[in-house]
């Protein structure tokens, strides 16, 4: 017994040892040391996420249809817009001038901006149920408006520009934070580094680097010690300008969330994709092929802020959303669909109703997307052509139609994707867009002696035949009625022991 004790101590003085020498590794200021740190195990297992635009552009709530909302102060004051669709870009102008007249200034929405209605503890809820694991809000989007109480905004500017000392005259970023962290999510900022009519970003002042943008991020993680931080807005300038590998190596080195934080890639010019932590991407617009963790955003309709001029249709559909959760977790990323509240702190309905749609789906087959890796494939083709034109002529922004497309509405010539693929320890799980009718063959895999075929809708066990590198499954006679509405989205079948 005594042996057994002290072979538990000395294990436990080897893990105790270890762990003090990852916590006790210093990073340097350059990106050969940066990129070693790993990403958190957590984010690469949460699959799901949430992301939330809202700040002073929730008041308007209006842009062309095709635009990000949030943008509203840049097309206002530069008169250009870009989107799906052809603009002419004097559709904000015009808006804004008829809606509330010629000197009304934008600086004049936050004054009107209550947020009398925001519940962070109510949108923890709401999460947790829709299935996310982790959310990110928008602590200061590109306006420069900041959601926590911050002197260096209006001190930088000489005017009110945060959320504690104009419009809600709330903390909205510690409210958040500790609803989400009470129920146990992770709790996730957005920061943008540049800031469009900052006066010193525009002057391209060094102390916009030093005096502003460095001790106000550091302020905002040592108060609130976020678990996520999306940086975004790095386009325009090197770092050279930015400094982002020194503040990186303080973040990673010093700060209260130096062992855990998980960062993006958007900190310096070009260098999506290359540095950093995870990967992003942003309405799909390149081929993905990734050997790091990554996340797909974008919104339930094309805007990021609550659009009120979009509609119905503008809105992807929950069956749209459920099949490119599938479809990106089959390839090793997560996805974070957006939330835009309105200027009162409501998240909208039919927000709501896609969010607890995608809940129910995961409540039945959370196993094949939680925790999951890629497997060796993700796909299972139909025959067909596989090359997909994912932009179309004028468009800026990849609409969600697009996996409609590539699934359950085949196009002339074109193959779909019969099946997703996922896979954790030795099971591997097939995700079908639809039902495959009396069976299902899956090509190039191989089963152990013992394997089990389960549909998880149902948890019945099906029977198998194998046919050289084949598995075809026999199928139950469908009944729509045996399934709630959620699970024809997608169904998912679980092959334990798959070589």
């Amino acid at each position: 017994m005594k042996r057994i004790v002290g072979k538990i101590i000395f294990l436990s003085l080897i893990v105790a040892a270890f762990n003090s020498a990852v916590n006790a590794q210093q990073y340097t200021a350059d990106w050969e040391s940066l990129d070693s740190r790993p990403v958190a195990g957590w984010f690469e297992d949460a699959k799901f996420g949430i992301f939330i635009h809202w700040g002073p552009y929730s008041v308007p709530s209006w842009s062309p249809k095709g635009t990000y909302e949030e943008w509203y102060l840049q097309w206002f004051t530069s008169q250009s817009i870009f989107g799906n669709g052809k603009f002419t870009g004097q559709e904000i102008p015009e808006f804004h001038k008829k809606t509330y007249g010629e000197d009304f200034n934008y600086i004049d929405f936050a004054k009107l901006w209550k947020a009398e209605l925001y519940n962070p503890v109510k949108w923890a809820e709401l999460f947790k149920r829709s299935g996310a694991k982790y959310v990110i809000m928008t602590s200061k989007h590109h306006d420069g408006f900041t959601l926590w109480p911050d002197k260096h905004s209006t001190e930088s500017r000489g005017y009110l520009w945060s959320s504690t000392e104009t419009g809600p005259k709330k903390d909205l970023v510690g409210d958040y934070v500790k609803a989400m962290k009470d129920a146990g999510l992770k709790a996730g900022l957005y920061y943008s580094l540049y800031e469009w009519y900052h006066p010193w970003y525009r002057a391209g002042l060094d102390k916009f680097v030093s005096d502003y943008y460095h001790p106000q991020f550091k302020d905002l993680v040592t108060n609130y010690k976020p678990d996520l931080i999306y940086a975004d807005g790095e386009w325009e300038k090197d770092d050279t300008y930015w400094k982002s590998t020194e503040l990186l190596a303080w973040l990673f080195n010093e700060s209260p969330v130096k062992e855990h934080v998980v960062i993006n890639d958007r900190w310096v010019k070009g260098q999506r994709h290359k540095h950093g932590g995870y990967f992003t991407t942003e309405y799909l617009r390149e081929e993905v092929n990734f050997d790091k963790p990554w996340e797909e955003i974008r919104g339930m309709g094309l805007s990021f802020g609550y659009n009120r001029n979009e509609d119905i249709e503008d809105y992807n559909s929950a069956q749209m959303l459920i099949l490119m959760l599938a479809d990106i977790v089959s390839q090793g990323g997560n996805l974070c669909i957006n939330v835009g509240p309105t200027a009162a702190g409501k998240i909208p309905v039919i927000m709501q109703e896609r969010l607890l749609q995608i809940g129910k789906w995961l409540e039945t087959n959370g196993e094949a997307i939680y925790g999951t890796r890629k497997w060796k494939r993700p796909f299972q083709w139909s025959a067909g052509d596989r090359e997909f034109e994912l932009l179309e002529e004028g468009q800026s922004y990849v609409e969600g139609d697009y996996i409609l497309k590539q699934t359950i509405d085949q196009q002339p010539g074109k193959a779909v994707k019969e099946l997703f693929f996922t896979s954790k320890g030795n099971n591997v799980y097939a995700i079908s867009p639809k039902w495959p009718g009396k069976k299902l063959t899956i090509k190039n895999i191989k089963v152990k002696k013992g394997s089990k075929v389960e549909l998880l809708a149902t948890g019945e066990s099906l029977e198998y035949t194998t046919s050289g590198k084949d598995l075809t499954i026999a199928l139950p006679d469908f009944d729509p009625n045996d399934y709630e509405l959620e699970d024809y989205n997608a169904f998912v079948f679980k092959i334990t022991n798959a070589k």
